[in-house]
């Protein structure tokens, strides 16, 4: 049973343990293997601002978020009535969607691999985007970068945002976890 989990992690998991960690250690002098940076989560966002003219956009929102993400969103609401925007407090206006475990690693390996390079004129993702505590976030224009939602099929065109939950002692370590897993950081002009 034990070979049959091996062989059904993801690539980047596998390459997280067995290559990223030992490095980090190295580079940081850990002393625990829990002090290492990790990725506790992913969470994808689209919000939709033309939900509040037809509510079935948040729907068909989700439904590309679905296919997306392999998983099954959740509608976000309005928490409060704000009248210049025509929002009335628990209408539709997004949906989210939050990966852990071994989705989260396919998803990242689909994102850096496959829809990254797809986009136009990119020359990598901003290297300031970190908050505080580690977390990094990227935003998307367009969710048919995405191999799995066709061009035909969107019937409108959505922004997305990826947010990369890390636990790590110092935004620098969440950084140097990313790049070690993959992600294209522009290069910073000195």
């Amino acid at each position: 049973m034990a070979n049959q989990a091996d062989t059904a992690a993801p690539r980047l998991k596998k390459t997280y343990s067995e290559i990223v960690i030992p490095k980090l250690i190295q580079e940081f002098g850990y002393k625990n293997h829990m002090e290492v940076p990790v990725i506790e989560k992913i969470v994808i966002n689209m919000g939709v601002g033309e939900s509040t003219t037809d509510s079935k956009k948040a729907a068909v929102a989700a439904a590309d978020l679905a296919l997306i993400a392999g998983q099954k969103p959740v509608i976000t609401r309005a928490r409060k009535a704000i009248a210049q925007f025509k929002v009335r407090e628990n209408m539709p206006i997004g949906a989210k969607v939050t990966l852990r475990k071994n989705r989260m690693y396919e998803f990242m390996d689909r994102l850096v691999n496959i829809v990254l390079p797809r986009l136009r004129d990119f020359h990598g993702v901003k290297a300031r985007a970190f908050d505080k505590q580690g977390s990094y976030s990227i935003g998307l224009n367009d969710q048919t970068v995405f191999p799995e939602i066709t061009f035909e099929d969107s019937s409108v065109i959505h922004g997305l945002q990826v947010v990369f939950v890390v636990r790590a002692q110092e935004p620098a370590h969440s950084k140097l976890l990313l790049s070690k897993l993959g992600m294209p950081f522009e290069k910073e002009n000195k």
